[in-house]
């Protein structure tokens, strides 16, 4: 099973890789953060919109009485712009349009990276979970769309016995 960090440089590629985005080390479009730090308002001088932010992810199993054993990572990405005016409706219809084209085209590589062995960390994404809001933050000026989604993917149920001390009854002369 992928890790975060696996997760984390698939998202920091397509915001290298997206010509509306442009992730690179000299121009930082690409971050880690979580929600309520983009709610409070960008207050950083290292910033170049449009910006895709990563956030984290917590995780709970489904069982099904079984020895099938699944892991729910549920996550978010947000793609963020800024303007000048927040009070401009027009111009805020206009950037949330613009990102959920961004966003739906984000979808779709991810999509078609399922299927490709060489990026295993998207390979259980689940379309049926992908559920999208608009943001609009007049703190920092900033107009948004967060696209929440889940990952399924089997776990391995066995006990590592190297990872336990064992119990006093099981350790044999």
């Amino acid at each position: 099973m992928a890790k975060f960090s696996d997760l984390i440089l698939y998202f920091e590629n397509i915001a290298r890789k997206h010509v509306d985005i442009l992730h690179s080390d000299e121009e930082t479009h690409f971050f880690r953060m979580e929600i309520d730090e983009v709610l409070e308002g960008i207050n950083r001088s290292d910033v170049a919109y449009p910006m895709l932010i990563l956030e984290g992810y917590g995780f709970a199993f489904t069982d099904n009485k079984s020895d099938n054993l699944l892991k729910n990572r549920e996550g978010a990405f947000i793609l963020l712009d800024h303007l000048s005016d927040t009070s401009n409706h027009n111009l805020i219809h206009e950037k949330w349009d613009e990102l959920e084209i961004i966003a739906t085209e984000i979808l779709m590589k991810i999509k078609t990276d399922k299927r490709n062995p060489l990026t295993p960390v998207v390979r259980n994404f689940d379309f049926d979970s992908v559920h999208a809001s608009l943001l609009l933050n007049e703190l920092g000026n900033d107009v948004g769309i967060r696209i929440n989604y889940t990952i399924t993917s089997p776990t391995n149920s066995d006990v590592n016995p190297d990872k336990w001390i064992p119990d006093e009854e099981e350790i044999q002369p």
